[in-house]
């Protein structure tokens, strides 16, 4: 190859920004590829805590800023910013004239991605397609994306039989596991004495992690969830609560609020942080006596870091879980008693085998090698394959491999 293939990565939250970090570490390494680091979303707002910064911090340049996220939380207001974005979009990558790019998950921020690029026949590589999260919008948004998209690098293999489902070709369907794997193994993590001062917590008592976003699906955004829990910490007066906030998902604002009027209840021991960033986040996770919440760390990362996750409410509906997630209803008494469960020795032992359908560490460098050997000319021309109903999975063991 005579000259470097231009890769232009997306990103738009902090969350995923952690998970893209490897990736971008190996992309920016090889010396065939160049990455051209396009920034949007909450990324560049101060209400969400301006998190450009840390990417710069990280040693990253960015290639492009794209404005799009609107101060209110509305329905309406995340369709807008959808068009805000192909606008600005349409011309960061008219200049930056990507060979490849990559978007990772289902976040509406990535519609305008993916249709943008879809316009200026630019392949897409999708990452995390095939996977269900039922009580979100985020659901249609990634199968939306995987249609949008002309390469595949999913986390599982019944990930990969799903995307089959959608039409997509054997051939451009890659299972690589996860690339948060990868980060926690590459970031070391504090101890409890530096994480605990940093914090502001009792080193002698123990602590939970409570994240909570929006459920999009529901006519209350999960308000009523998240009250479940809050009502359960109120008997459980014994722990200290570090608690993240949500992401730029419409709702997010009478999360906050929810959070923030319960904090200031219980001062003495409510830490709610803006941002913890990935090294402060995964410590606090492996240092807690368990996670509780709705966000997709509790069935990714906190199984490979031992702690066990009491999973509430409906956002991470279909996706496969570790022995050592408990799901419950949104209900007081339910989420008292899956803390119960959670904490006990039986279930302790139980997630100490640190088992999880989602691999292990390695997903970087098995993208790395799809995005170098791909076939760009060919990508451009998408056929659609009509399996017959039984065979998808057979398919999918037949798929491509870097």
């Amino acid at each position: 190859m005579s000259e470097k293939r231009r890769v232009a990565v997306v990103t738009a939250t902090r969350a995923e920004y952690g998970m893209l970090a490897p990736l971008l570490h190996a992309i920016a390494a090889d010396p065939v590829l160049e990455l051209q680091l396009v920034v949007t979303g909450a990324h560049l707002s101060n209400q969400f805590g301006e998190t450009w910064r840390q990417i710069e911090a990280d040693g990253f340049t960015i290639a492009a800023r794209v404005a799009m996220l609107l101060s209110s939380d509305t329905g309406v207001a995340a369709a807008k910013a959808i068009g805000l974005g192909a606008l600005g979009l349409a011309d960061a990558f008219d200049n930056l004239k990507p060979d490849l790019a990559i978007v990772l998950g289902d976040r509406y921020e990535l519609l305008a991605v993916a249709s943008t690029t879809l316009m200026l026949r630019i392949p897409l590589l999708h990452l995390h397609g095939g996977e269900c999260t039922e009580g979100a919008v985020d659901e249609s948004i990634r199968h939306a994306i995987t249609k949008l998209a002309s390469l595949h690098a999913v986390a599982a293999d019944e990930f990969a039989r799903r995307v089959l489902q959608l039409g997509e070709p054997a051939d451009r369907v890659y299972v690589v596991g996860t690339l948060s794997l990868d980060a926690m193994a590459a970031t070391p993590l504090l101890t409890r004495g530096a994480l605990c001062e940093d914090l502001g917590l009792a080193p002698e008592g123990s602590f939970l992690v409570l994240t909570w976003h929006p459920e999009t699906n529901s006519c209350d955004y999960g308000l009523s969830g998240l009250a479940a829990i809050l009502a359960a910490l109120d008997r459980r007066p014994e722990f200290q609560v570090v608690i993240t906030a949500p992401n730029a998902d419409p709702g997010s604002s009478a999360v906050r609020a929810a959070i923030g009027a319960w904090a200031s209840r219980n001062p003495e021991r409510a830490r709610s942080v803006e941002n913890l960033g990935t090294r402060r986040y995964w410590s606090a996770v492996a240092e807690a006596s368990a996670v509780i919440g709705n966000s997709s760390s509790g069935l990714i990362e906190a199984p490979q870091l031992a702690t066990p996750t009491v999973n509430v409410g409906s956002r991470q509906d279909g996706r496969p879980r570790a022995p050592s997630v408990i799901d419950c209803e949104a209900r007081a008494d339910a989420v008292d008693a899956a803390l119960t469960r959670a904490l006990s020795e039986a279930h302790l032992t139980r997630t100490r085998e640190r088992r999880s359908p989602y691999g292990g560490p390695g997903a970087a460098e098995r993208i790395v090698a799809i995005v170098r050997t791909a076939s760009l000319d060919a990508l451009r021309v998408k056929p659609f394959r009509d399996y017959p109903i039984g065979d998808a999975s057979s398919a999918a063991a037949e798929g491509g491999k870097p």
